[in-house]
Parts: C-alpha cells; structure tokens; sequence
C-alpha cells in the first residue's frame, strides 16, 4: 500500500471511528488492519486513551505489537501504562526481540521486570539476554529472530528448514551456516538456495567470507559498515564465533538517524535530543549546562577586552570591528568543526589521514583569511580615511581566519583522539574560544602598532 498522505489519514481515521462508535467490529478490524503499520501508528498516536482502550479489546497482542514498532521508542511509555499489564507483556511476547528491548530499556525498571515475570519464558528469556548488553553496541541493537543452517545438510534440508523458521525470521535473504559447536562458517543468499540443486550440501555452495561484527562494537561503526558493504543484514559474533545474532537494516537505519539527531543536538550546543513535546522546564534544563559554561567562557572574553581598556581610549574608533572580526572567527571555525566532524562520523578521516585534513583547512583558511582580509582593508581604508587602521583590520581578519579555521578542525580531531565525542566540541563552544583568540590578535596588534593609529 502507498504512503499515506495526512489527509488521507485524516479520512480513513474518521471513518475508522464511526465502525468504532457504532460497535462494528468487523468493519473497524477490516478498515484498519488494511492500512500499513506505519499510518496504523500515526492514526493510533491522534486518538483519545478511552478510544485506544476500546481497540485494545478489538485487536490481538501480535496486532497491536505491529503498530507499537512504528512508533518512537522515547513516546512510547504512556501506551504501555494505560494497557492491562498482562496484555502489554503479550505485546512486548509478540513484537521482535531487538525492538522489545529497545523499548523495554525507555521504560522503569520495576516495570520492565513484572512484565519479563508475566512473559511467556521463552520470550522472557530471548529479551533477557539482549537487555544485559550496554547500549548502542551491538548486542543491543541485535536481533535473535534468524534462520540458520547447518554445513551437513542438503539444499533441500535446508530449504525445508527455512520453510518451517521462516515465519519467525526477521529476514530470511541472508542465512547463515553454522557448525556443530554453533560457530559462524559461511552465509548462503535466498538466491543461491533458489537456484541450486536439491542433493547439493550447503558447504559446497555456501560462502566462507562473512563480514561480522563482535558483540561489543559501536552502532554507529556498524552503520557505516552496513553502508559500505550495502548489507541487508550483519552476523554478530560473541569472542568464541558464535553467532549471537544479527543487524537487520532497519535497525541501522534508527540507528543512523539516532546518531544523526545526537550529533545535530551537540553542535548546537544542547546535551540531549529535544522532543518537540517537553515543556520548558525539560528543554531548559538540557540547555543550561552548556549556555552556563558559555556565560563564564563569554566573561572571560569581556575581562580580556577590559585589559584593552588603554588602548581603546586611545583609538577609540577600534571598538566597532570587534564585532566583524570576531563574528568572522566563529564562522569559520564553525565551518571547519562542521566538516571535521563530519569527517570523523563518516569515517573519511581515518581513510584520507588526518594530516591531509589539517593541511587542507589549513590552505582554506590562509585563501579565505587572505580574501577577506585585502578586501576589509580597502572598505575600511576608504570609511575611515585611514590606510593603517584599514591594514590593521585587514590582517587580523586574516590572521583570525587561519587560526579560527584550524581551530575549527583540530580541536575535534584531539578530543576523537581522546575518545571523546567530537561532537561536544560544539558551534557555541568553538564560536566562543574563537572570540577569545579574535580579540587578543586583534588589540595585540593594535597595542603594538599604536603610534601609526593616533
């Protein structure tokens, strides 16, 4: 079915809530289950709790669970609180492993355990298993929904197997070929046990060459490998070759835009993706830390103009660029921070070298800081009938190009180096140092050069 537009959506719920209002099961069950997940999810978002309540007796747990995986893991909890804990534990039975635990982990922990205590135990146990591993690696984001062969059997084994998991598998393009201790050996595609013949093992037609990923590795380093390889779905290895389970693409895809939202949210100088629903209280308290760190940051750049005080009695006319100058210097080295982080999340960086990165923003800025800085110092030259003041003005722009520029790069690239994010080093922050480096280049040189401004 296409996507639904919003006012497609907005008919078929109106209609959906009349089959509900009159008591017409059936009509209510046809109408919605025809719809795909995803707009079931956003119809079942725009209704009333006591509405939801009613649907929760129309549709059966594996129903409900498939509109639940369409909706965001972080506006999720409230559902869950208004259903019967014993149906909302069939729910969490129902839904896939990976997106279970995803969810479960939003959620209070004494929660999460009396519904694990009312599961089904097969199920309870699959989630427990996933819900031990840290966050944002790989056992986190895994699924244990797979098909798996043996290396002994035949293409008709095989394919008889696949027939009776399949419905249980997450994905059955890719299954994976173990041995008898259940270590990863090879993978055979849906194609190849399409078109092979019925009497043929698995070993002679699988491939050994399987690209996987260790329990442990970070979701964002598996995101570039699923984009690089394009995979549909990624092994996961315990440190014995066991596979554990696998990475299908839509998760990666969360992932991706997860690791995206938390990079954007960082530049822009907050600690935590802000959803557009929290009130003020919620969004200011993610907002002050890094504003207050600024404030003393922006104080300091006060206290270091005050040390200028002399000078700027003298020349007075010095006190209207320190707005250009410095507002130049955070441009810049916001620029650079964006194309150094971006570098590092998508992996460039360790390709190219860091060196060439260095070099290259370095070469920016000296053609920028050069460009803007003959320009300036014609324009003020002319304003302010001053060649010398236009001079000034002119080479401390480009001076605070360069340094801002690699400023803008380096500074991400050591706290990498650290193992901090990089993205911490954030639009606000660069910004602010940047200013601080403007002004002590800009009255440095204009202290120095006194006797040719008076």
């Amino acid at each position: 079915m296409e996507h639904l537009e919003d006012h497609e959506r907005k008919q078929m719920w109106e209609t959906i809530q009349d089959a509900l209002f009159n008591d017409h099961i059936d009509q209510f069950r046809a109408e919605f289950l025809e719809l795909h997940p995803y707009d079931q999810a956003r119809i079942f978002e725009e209704m009333d709790a006591d509405v939801r309540l009613q649907i929760y007796t129309y549709l059966s747990p594996q129903e409900i669970a498939d509109v639940m995986e369409h909706i965001d893991y972080e506006e999720i909890e409230p559902f869950f609180a208004e259903m019967d804990p014993r149906f909302a534990a069939q729910v969490f039975a129902e839904m896939s492993t990976d997106d279970a635990v995803d969810i479960l982990n939003e959620l209070d922990k004494d929660k999460v355990a009396s519904f694990l205590t009312i599961m089904d135990d097969d199920a309870a146990d699959e989630i427990k298993d996933l819900l031990h591993y840290e966050e944002k690696t790989a056992g986190s984001i895994m699924t244990t929904e797979f098909v798996v062969v043996k290396e002994a059997m035949t293409i008709r084994e095989a394919m008889l197997h696949l027939r009776k998991e399949a419905p249980d598998a997450e994905t059955i393009y890719y299954t994976y070929v173990i041995d008898e201790d259940k270590r990863l050996v090879g993978v055979i595609s849906l194609r190849d046990l399409i078109i092979s013949e019925e009497e043929w093992l698995i070993s002679d037609v699988m491939s050994e060459r399987v690209v996987s990923v260790s329990v442990g590795e970070d979701q964002e380093e598996i995101a570039r490998m699923m984009r690089d390889y394009d995979f549909l779905a990624l092994p996961v290895l315990d440190f014995q070759h066991h596979l554990l389970g696998i990475i299908t693409v839509d998760d990666i895809m969360d992932v991706m835009e997860e690791e995206a939202s938390d990079d954007y949210s960082k530049l822009a100088g907050i600690s935590d993706v802000e959803s557009a629903d929290e009130n003020a209280i919620q969004s200011a308290k993610k907002r002050l830390p890094w504003l207050i760190i600024l404030l003393f940051l922006g104080s300091f750049t006060a206290s270091l103009i005050g040390r200028f005080e002399e000078t700027l009695d003298k020349v007075a006319i010095l006190a209207i660029f320190i707005p250009l100058i410095a507002g130049m210097a955070g441009n810049t080295g916001t620029q650079a921070l964006a194309v150094a982080v971006r570098g590092i999340a998508t992996g460039e960086i360790d390709k190219q070298g860091k060196w060439k990165l260095i070099l290259r923003e370095a070469a920016t800025g000296l053609i920028t800081g050069i460009s803007c800085g003959v320009l300036i110092t014609g324009v003020v030259a002319l304003w302010q009938n001053n060649i010398y003041l236009g001079l000034l003005v002119g080479l401390s722009v480009a001076l605070t190009l360069v340094v801002a520029t690699l400023a803008g790069s380096l500074v991400p690239l050591l706290m990498h180096k650290f193992n901090i994010d990089p993205a911490v080093a954030s639009g606000p922050f660069i910004t602010t140092i940047n200013d601080i480096i403007s002004i002590l280049i800009y009255f440095g040189m204009a202290t120095a050069f006194m006797n040719l401004l008076i």
